[in-house]
């Protein structure tokens, strides 16, 4: 991948262009747009909440559906859940946020999960009323990775039908990475069907991403109103910007979310990690992303040595530009993303939300931000 940085005074952003790693395929020429994201505001839900007896955290995944707000918990220990809540923002600010409620999540058998078996990530309503969520499995454990469809109550409704190459592989260089499955989810815009991918490469695909690395393939997959994984597209993953320091020797960088806004374009979300940094050591972008005229690459099964053209993918904000204006100038374990409701002036408002791991780690928030979406085709 060649890219191709540009800078635009006016808005203070990059946009960038990418195109396929492999040397053999054609650039993509994509027109550049000025698209203005400005920060709203931030709110910071309080540690150690509780709202029915059941710990408030690990928000992996928010959706805004018919004036109501629905958040993922990715805690693997039972009760597997998401919460309910009450989302108040202005173009002057961000007011609150108020849980109101948690649903438990059942297995197949409508019984609760047992821990260790689901690892929710994101979580989208669809127009029937239900959710479809995803989970990681635990490949490590030999656990697949699943999308489920479910009542509002948290009852199972249905099972995607995901393609082989998405599950646990005994072969040691073939499927998906540990903890680097399922973790974007999307309605496409006919909400007829779904979009997910890897967070990371799959095994066969290649590498993860590093310091070094100019860019990893994963793979975005389309998933018909039937529940069956369809078309796969390439998106490329950046480097990890930040080297870890400090002794320490974690660097990742993924795919945490996908949100469609028209037919083939989406807003991803990239999230790094590099360990041994004070203020957190994450770097948040969003990028505008076409796959109008990406191969589709459902067939090949390693992308090592194929020729492709993958999507278009240009910066659209980096959360470093707002570092300044957080709490403790974090940019925390952003993984959440999804459209709420406009705001006065027209413009569409995008909700961000922080997965604090429950604090396992480190000192870390519930973190919730707004921005306004302006410009966008």
């Amino acid at each position: 991948m060649r890219l191709l940085p540009i800078l635009c005074s006016a808005l203070g952003f990059v946009f960038l262009s990418c195109n396929s790693s492999n040397a053999q395929n054609e650039p993509l020429n994509i027109e550049q747009e000025e698209t203005a994201i400005n920060f709203i505001g931030e709110y910071i839900l309080p540690e150690k909440q509780l709202i029915n007896n059941t710990l408030v955290g690990g928000l992996s995944g928010i959706d805004y559906y018919n004036g109501n707000w629905y958040f993922i918990c990715d805690d693997s220990n039972t009760p597997v859940r998401f919460y309910t809540g009450v989302l108040e923002y202005t173009l002057e600010g961000f007011n609150k946020v108020n849980v109101v409620d948690v649903v438990e999540l059942k297995d197949e058998n409508g019984v609760v999960f047992s821990s260790g078996i689901a690892d929710p990530e994101s979580i989208r309503v669809t127009k029937n009323n239900t959710i479809v969520w995803s989970s990681e499995g635990g490949i490590n454990k030999g656990i697949n990775p699943f999308v489920f469809e479910s009542s509002l109550t948290g009852n199972f409704i249905s099972s995607f039908n995901i393609s082989d190459k998405f599950k646990v592989s005994e072969e040691e260089n073939f499927g998906p990475r540990n903890n680097g499955v399922f973790e974007a989810l999307s309605l496409d815009v006919s909400t007829n069907g779904y979009w997910t991918a890897t967070e990371l490469p799959l095994k066969q695909d290649g590498s993860e991403p590093t310091t070094e690395n100019i860019a990893t393939p994963i793979r975005i997959v389309y998933i018909n109103e039937e529940g069956n994984f369809n078309k796969e597209f390439v998106y490329e993953l950046n480097p990890v910007p930040m080297p870890a320091i400090n002794g320490t020797g974690i660097e990742v960088n993924g795919l945490v979310e996908l949100l469609a806004y028209d037919t083939n374009k989406f807003l991803a979300l990239e999230r790094s990690y590099s360990s041994g940094y004070e203020n957190g050591g994450n770097t948040v972008k969003i990028y505008d992303v076409d796959i109008s005229e990406t191969t589709d690459v459902s067939t090949v099964e390693s992308l090592e040595d194929a020729v492709y053209k993958a999507s278009s993918k240009k910066l659209l904000f980096d959360f470093e530009t707002i570092r300044n204006r957080l709490t403790n100038e974090t940019v925390d374990n952003i993984e959440g993303i999804t459209f709420g409701p406009n705001f006065e002036n027209g413009s569409r408002s995008l909700v961000l939300i922080a997965d604090n791991n429950f604090n396992t780690f480190g000192p870390q928030l519930n973190q919730f931000i707004v921005l306004e979406l302006k410009n966008l085709d």
